[in-house]
This record gives structure tokens, C-alpha cells and sequence, in this order.
């Protein structure tokens, strides 16, 4: 359902300039040092205080679901999305017990024939395999098991303060570089980074000294603390830090998920074609399952306020960048949206 012009307008009513500033401005790129909101507040004009203070309000308003880092599942340890085929008499229960896992951090219902779409982050392949096998053999629902191979564009980070249809509906390109996943690739983590990976997954303390107050929660000093984070963002385990929007209040509620089915030999050459378009914000290859009747292995999403600019943009994905059988799989209800639980990860890694 799209969020009408005055239900964008109202999210929006108690905002200035700076709050303005503060959104769009910091979904990523937060300072790493001992005083971050220090140095925030003096780039938008204001004091370390109020700097504070506006992140906390909007956090509480809904408007930021967190403030933290956004940690990348994949390179930490063993990721995958997956559906069922709910029966439609026996769907809440099928959704409870696949919810009931900590492991699954995001489960949506999706208009088609495989209707729950969830995702599973383990500490190793092997316990994500048992646990994709736990679920089946407690829904009696066969699961499409659909990890991600190539990462060609993934990046919720997009201006939400605006009149946009579709996500990055005013920006010109974006930047792609495709990236293999090995699905039994795990992250070379050090006993501090595993500390801190479970210290942060929930987010950043909101105080004037986040970083200080994670050092103390892991008993490190906090330049190794500091060091330590910025090294697991350069390795890939940190995709960015931030302001984490809350893209449903601010009105993306019209959200698709398209499905591709690419010739294998055009489909890195296309997924990155496509992965740079702005309205495209995630591009990934997974791999098809003939044998579950699966034949598509490029998926695309595009975020949006209003369902038919979104499909227009879906029009022309197909008529110009991809011209082959697809599926369009709209979200229609969100029944699980959790950050991925990290304790079993650093605990098998």
C-alpha cells in the first residue's frame, strides 16, 4: 500500500533543516573517534549536545531504527534467503515457528506462489543447513534453500527527505562492484572483533562517547576499539556506519522484489548494467532450482512510495536492460525485521 501525500507530509511536519541535514546526510560515514557527535554537530552548525539529542528523538519518533553499524551476514559468517509455500489455513503457524528462530532475522509475506520469504544467518554452513532442515520437517513445507552468489549492488542507503516515488528517483548513477560469496568463506576474526561484533549488533550506545562505552562493555582500551572497527569495515564485515533509516515511516512501503531469469553468459555483464541504475537498490545472483520448479537467478529490488512508479520502473528494467521471463514479488505484510543475531556466529567462527 502507498503511503498517500499526507501521511509522506506528516513524518516529516516536526522537522528542520538540521533534522533534514541529519538523515539524509548520516546513514553512513559517522565518525569513528572518541567524540563522533562533536564533530557531527559542528558540520550541521550546532552543539555535540543537541547533535545527540536530534539522533535520539528521531530514533524514538521512528524515523531511525537504529544508530550503529550495518554488519554484512554473508562475510561473517553463513547467510541465505529462503521460502516456503505456506497453506494459507496454517500461515500465522508456519510463520511463528519460523520466527521463533534467532537465527532468522527477516521474514516477509510475498503476493506468489512462494508466499514466506525469510532469512537465515548462522555461524557456520552446517548450522544453517540444519537449521533450513529443522524448519522443514516442523512446517512440513518444503524450503527453496537460494544463497547469494554474487553481490553485484546492495545499498539501503538512499534521501529520504523528498517527494521521490521510487528510491534515488533524483540521483543520476550509482557505483557497482561485483563481488563473489563463498558460502563457506567466514571472516578471520580476532577475540576482540568477536566481542565487539556481539557488543554492537543491536547497535551503538546513544551518549556523547558511544565508542568509550563499547570499549568499556568488551574491557578494551578504546583505541584498539576504534583501530578494531574500522579494520572490520575495511575487510567487508561492517557494510557502513550510521543512522539506519526506517524506510516504511518514511513512506517506502511499495517494495519489490524481481525475479530474473538471466542466460548464464549474460548474467554478470547484466547485473552490473543493471546494479548501476539508482532506482535499483539491490542487484545479487542466486542460484537456481530447476528441480523446484526455481528458473530465475538474478534478483532485483526497487524500494518506493507509490506501487505504480514502481512497476513503471520494473516496465523498463524489462523492456530495456532485461529482456527475459520474470516475476514481480511485492511485499504485502513484514513478520519478522530484526537485525541478524551474531552469538552463535562468533562462537563457530
Amino acid at each position: 500500500m502507498s503511503t498517500s501525500a499526507a501521511d509522506d507530509a506528516d513524518w516529516r511536519s516536526d522537522l528542520d533543516a538540521v533534522d533534514e541535514a541529519l538523515i539524509d546526510g548520516y546513514q553512513s560515514d559517522f565518525p569513528v573517534e572518541r567524540r563522533p557527535f562533536r564533530r557531527v554537530g559542528a558540520e550541521l552548525g550546532i552543539e555535540e549536545d543537541e547533535a545527540l539529542e536530534r539522533v535520539r528523538r528521531l530514533r524514538e519518533a521512528g524515523v531511525f531504527r537504529r544508530f550503529g553499524a550495518v554488519l554484512n551476514p554473508p562475510v561473517i559468517g553463513a547467510s541465505t534467503l529462503a521460502a516456503v509455500r505456506a497453506p494459507e489455513e496454517r500461515f500465522d503457524d508456519i510463520a511463528d515457528i519460523i520466527n521463533g528462530y534467532r537465527q532468522v532475522n527477516h521474514n516477509y509475506r510475498r503476493d506468489h506462489e512462494w508466499n514466506m520469504w525469510f532469512v537465515v544467518t548462522a555461524g557456520s554452513l552446517d548450522r544453517r543447513d540444519e537449521i533450513l532442515e529443522d524448519i522443514e520437517e516442523r512446517t512440513g513445507c518444503e524450503v527453496l534453500n537460494l544463497p547469494m552468489l554474487t553481490d553485484f549492488y546492495i545499498d539501503l542507503e538512499f534521501p529520504v527527505v523528498n517527494s521521490d516515488r521510487f528510491a534515488r528517483e533524483s540521483v543520476e548513477r550509482t557505483e557497482v562492484t561485483a563481488t563473489r560469496i563463498s558460502e563457506t568463506a567466514a571472516a578471520d576474526l580476532s577475540d576482540l572483533d568477536k566481542a565487539l561484533l556481539l557488543e554492537i549488533q543491536d547497535g551503538f550506545p546513544l551518549s556523547m562517547t558511544p565508542y568509550e562505552d563499547v570499549a568499556d562493555a568488551v574491557d578494551a582500551p578504546v583505541e584498539d576499539v576504534l583501530d578494531a572497527i574500522e579494520a572490520l569495515r575495511a575487510d567487508g564485515c561492517i557494510k557502513r556506519i550510521g543512522c539506519v533509516v526506517n524506510h516504511v515511516v518514511t513512506g517506502f512501503d511499495a517494495n519489490c522484489m524481481v525475479v530474473w531469469n538471466v542466460p548464464d553468459e549474460e548474467l554478470d555483464a547484466r547485473g552490473e548494467t543493471v546494479g548501476e541504475l539508482p532506482y535499483v537498490t539491490l542487484c545479487y545472483h542466486r542460484p537456481r532450482r530447476p528441480e523446484q520448479g526455481w528458473p530465475y537467478n538474478l534478483f532485483t529490488m526497487i524500494h518506493g512510495r507509490d506501487p505504480e512508479a514502481v512497476d513503471a520502473k520494473i516496465d523498463e528494467l524489462a523492456d530495456e536492460y532485461l529482456p527475459v521471463e520474470h516475476e514481480r514479488l511485492y511485499s504485502t505484510e513484514t513478520l519478522k525485521q530484526t537485525g541478524a543475531r551474531y552469538d552463535d556466529i562468533v562462537t563457530e567462527s
